[in-house]
């Protein structure tokens, strides 16, 4: 679609996939199952029904070669690079300046960059669903997730109002936007039924977005028409940094959707993992007869429901169950699945203790 854009949130440290994700090499320029970097495959699931020059990229510099080097089909001018990470809404309003450029009732399709999906068409069709909605009702249109569980580890969005109709794709007026909740609050929204994930994903147009940025981030709006002013002049790369530096970090969800009127939600029914610990990759992967799952030379003896990762070498385990082992370059992860996502820790212990070399 001409008027259709993509914006893929690429900055990320992925802390969590350490020590295979490092810093100029974090987890979404990973081949995590052998099928591309999670940063390529968003891109092909994507320019499947968005023209490739109309697909941006927004991530740092300290990722710059990688993300080039994984990027040769995008224009090099839709690669944008922010000073800092500033969270979320900094960066979409960084990237919405770009295609409002191009076309300001454009509609833009706003993506992590790490995401597993495997039903591309039912993703596809969903996301055209949301687009229609953006243009037709000049809403801003977040992709809810049905929960299977439980979590306590994604927020959620609290539907009210049906509005599918004649639509094949269920379609609701949101309520609110809710916090990561505790386990006993997530097993009634469960139990509710009106409460979906929030996938991270969001649909709008240009316009609009910008507009709901001026009247909820009144301060921010001001900075990003200044770097907009210098976008393609010599003084862009300065006044970017500046400007972008003194910003407020602010989530799109805290700046934005849970103040705005005209939100709306599309349920997402295609399969749908956001990859956020080693033990979700776990989940994903083929396992054997004992649960055990493994990318590289491994062997498991006395050992179930475990994960086993070697970029080198062979890893064999004994005696063991539910463990993540991942070897990668200069550094070995050991660790109980159920403490997967405690792995961010010794990266900041690593930063704190200016143990570089093993970032």
């Amino acid at each position: 679609m001409e008027n259709l854009y993509c914006l893929i949130m690429a900055g990320g440290s992925g802390t969590r996939f350490w020590p295979r994700s490092r810093t100029v090499k974090p987890k979404q320029y990973l081949d995590m199952f052998g099928e591309g970097s999670l940063l390529e495959s968003t891109i092909k699931r994507f320019s499947t029904f968005t023209e490739t020059d109309n697909i941006y990229i927004v991530s740092n510099k300290n990722q710059a070669t990688e993300l080039e080097k994984q990027t040769p089909e995008l224009p090099r001018e839709n690669l944008i690079y922010e000073p800092v990470g500033k969270n979320t809404l900094p960066c979409i309003g960084l990237a919405a300046l770009f295609a409002e450029k191009e076309n300001p009732e454009g509609i833009m399709v706003v993506s992590p960059s790490d995401h597993l999906v495997n039903d591309h068409a039912l993703f596809r069709d969903t996301v055209l669903a949301a687009s229609k909605i953006a243009s037709e009702k000049d809403g801003i249109v977040t992709i809810g997730i049905r929960p299977t569980f439980p979590a306590t580890g994604y927020g959620y969005v609290k539907t009210a109002e049906d509005i599918t109709g004649s639509e094949t794709i269920r379609q609701f007026k949101v309520d609110r936007f809710v916090e990561k909740p505790q386990l006993k609050t997530a097993k009634t929204y469960l139990e509710d039924g009106g409460y979906f994930w929030n996938s991270g994903l969001f649909v709008f147009k240009v316009s609009v977005f910008l507009e709901a940025v001026r009247e909820f981030a009144p301060a921010l709006y001001s900075d990003l028409r200044k770097i907009q002013a210098v976008i393609g002049k010599p003084s862009y790369p300065q006044t970017l940094d500046e400007i972008y530096r003194a910003v407020e970090s602010i989530s799109v969800d805290y700046g934005i959707m849970e103040h705005a009127r005209n939100i709306y939600m599309v349920e997402g029914n295609f399969d749908w993992n956001d990859l956020g610990s080693w033990q979700s990759v776990y989940q994903e992967e083929e396992k054997d007869e004992n649960g055990n799952a493994s990318n590289g030379e491994s062997i498991f003896l006395d050992a179930k429901n475990s994960y086993v990762f070697t970029d080198e070498g062979l890893v064999a385990l004994v005696g063991l169950d539910d463990v993540i082992v991942v070897r990668d370059g200069n550094a070995t992860l050991v660790c109980k699945k159920e403490n997967a996502q405690d792995v961010k820790k010794i990266v900041d212990q690593l930063k704190a203790e200016n143990r570089n070399h093993f970032l």
